[in-house]
């Protein structure tokens, strides 16, 4: 396993199992209840070959059970989507807009008002699990002004969480609020392995009396992708797909997308296929990983009463209108994500198109420990009655949200002056990945007679992208000022609605369900939208 360092981790599993063990007397049967296992992986696209590596983890969870082929994330960046998932609500309510302190990623602020109601709390306070963490948690987690490593967030039972961002060796971890530092032995240190190892553990030592959840984090694909040494000559000659839209200009979208240089230089071509062959070698300890928890359960018995779910925070592009590398846009590889669930009453080689999120991971997880998620603030939906085919698409969503806030430096790049204060995340070259002013919402809509994407930003021209997603998948075309005017009126209100909504009110339907009503008189309330600090500044 993983040396001393191991063995203390199982004497904390043995001691927290004593600990829990008491409180499932409170919880009638509780052992019948399906256990839970959530695998979250870190920058992993399904558009660009991301789930090519995983043969494994497409086998023993995609073919064991439903592949969601229309998963999206609610903002396309780490820490954001990450509080999604906890929270079920999409970054207007959670009001967590970037990876910074300041953008409130695991701030005092978060802690106090959306840690305790996240659905892992009330999966230990109300449902009676053992809960356990392992991997990355929020971008910023484990700073000395955001409560250190020592900070346990509510509703773990055990909590093995990495200090700050991703890495794979030289790190430091938060094992139940005291802090363990990794260096670079791969057999002692190697992040993905480890994570594997303490799941392993916890599966072995937890109580058998109460049903378990269970989070493994991992860094991959994330940066640095540093791949374990038995597969760093994986892949050597792959490249990043050559897909419509790689290397080619954005015309007709907003700035930060037409300012990317086209063609790209060949030293930039060179980095990114560089860095995709390492993504994917990262993958293939993510495989590993998955194997050996599915493994696991399967001998001891629990496979057959436990869900797995396998997704990611956000997804990802290589070279695509030749921005190089990152995840920060409106575009389908960035805000599609893989998402595989197998379970009980979940039928083997299932796929589905209904439009998921993952703001309804918290939502469907908490209705499968049998939590009425009518009583959370929650703003997704659960998808338990679509794996366990009890629900057509008339009675599901047609649209959700996604939303994102820019992020950009106060002061000018050095390496790149020309470009002035406001951008940041800039290559070599001067493409810069992200702005203040790269703040959009999009209504992202997924219907019988529609695959359509709307689109605002909140700069001075409240620039518009519209795409019709079937027949134009690789989103070259922005047709906003072709498409018909009612269709702009009505997904400009339906915005609107989605970027005030809460709760229930989240989920009513969408211009393309035939329950949908326009009232044009509501276009003319004030925008609910706060603008931008480059809007603010340049006034």
């Amino acid at each position: 396993m993983m040396g001393s360092k191991g063995s203390g981790l199982r004497s904390l599993l043995i001691c927290v199992t004593l600990w829990t063990g008491p409180s499932s007397a409170l919880f009638g049967h509780a052992n019948r209840r399906p256990n839970i296992v959530l695998v979250l992986t870190d920058d992993l696209d399904v558009l660009i070959g991301g789930l090519n590596p995983l043969s494994k983890t497409k086998k023993l969870i995609g073919d064991a059970g439903m592949t969601f082929t229309n998963a999206f994330v609610a903002s396309p960046l780490c820490c954001p989507s990450r509080a999604s998932i906890l929270t079920g609500k999409y970054p207007h309510n959670h009001h967590v807009v970037n990876n910074t302190l300041e953008g409130n990623c695991s701030s005092r602020a978060w802690q106090k008002s959306e840690e305790p109601h996240a659905f892992p709390a009330l999966l230990k306070a109300y449902g009676g699990y053992q809960t356990f963490f392992a991997g990355k948690y929020l971008n910023q987690y484990g700073r000395a002004d955001a409560g250190g490593v020592e900070h346990v967030p509510p509703g773990w039972s055990y909590w093995f969480a990495l200090e700050r961002n991703s890495k794979y060796y030289n790190y430091t971890m938060s094992v139940n609020g005291k802090a363990q530092k990794h260096g670079a032995d791969y057999s002692r240190d190697y992040l993905t392995d480890v994570l594997a190892n303490v799941s392993l553990d916890f599966l072995q030592y937890k109580s058998s009396y109460q049903p378990f959840f269970m989070m493994v984090s991992t860094p991959a694909p994330h940066s640095p992708w540093t791949a374990a040494p038995q597969y760093q000559d994986s892949f050597n000659t792959t490249k990043a797909p050559r897909d419509p839209n790689f290397n080619i200009h954005g015309a007709n979208k907003h700035w930060l997308i037409r300012q990317a240089k086209t063609p790209m230089t060949n030293s930039s071509v060179q980095f990114l296929d560089e860095a995709f062959r390492k993504r994917w070698q990262t993958l293939l300890s993510v495989d590993d990983l998955v194997e050996k928890i599915v493994k696991k359960l399967e001998v001891r018995g629990e496979l057959d009463n436990t869900y797995v779910f396998f997704t990611s925070d956000n997804g990802y592009h290589t070279g695509q209108f030749s921005l190089p590398l990152d995840k920060r846009q409106l575009y389908e590889f960035d805000i599609k994500v893989p998402l595989m669930v197998r379970g009980p009453n979940i039928k083997p080689n299932q796929t589905s198109q209904m439009l998921v999120a993952n703001i309804d991971l918290g939502p469907t997880i908490l209705d499968i420990a049998g939590y009425n998620v009518n009583k959370t603030q929650m703003d997704g939906m659960s998808f338990l009655p679509i794996m366990e085919g009890r629900l057509n698409s008339s009675g599901w969503r047609s649209d959700l949200l996604v939303e994102y806030e820019g992020e950009g430096s106060e002061v000018s790049d050095p390496a790149c002056p020309l470009l002035g204060p406001g951008v940041s995340e800039c290559f070599p070259d001067c493409v810069c990945e992200d702005s203040y002013n790269n703040t959009y919402a999009c209504v992202r809509t997924v219907a019988p007679s529609a695959d359509l994407q709307y689109c605002e930003f909140d700069d001075n021209e409240v620039f518009v992208e519209v795409y019709n997603v079937t027949a134009d998948p690789f989103q070259l075309t922005n047709i906003a000022k072709t498409i018909d005017q009612e269709v702009l009126e009505k997904m400009n209100h339906r915005l609107m609605m989605l970027q005030s909504c809460s709760g229930q009110t989240c989920r009513t339907p969408g211009v393309y369900d035939p329950r949908y009503k326009f009232d044009p008189r509501q276009l003319f309330r004030p925008h609910s939208w706060k603008p931008s600090r480059l809007s603010q500044r340049m006034k």
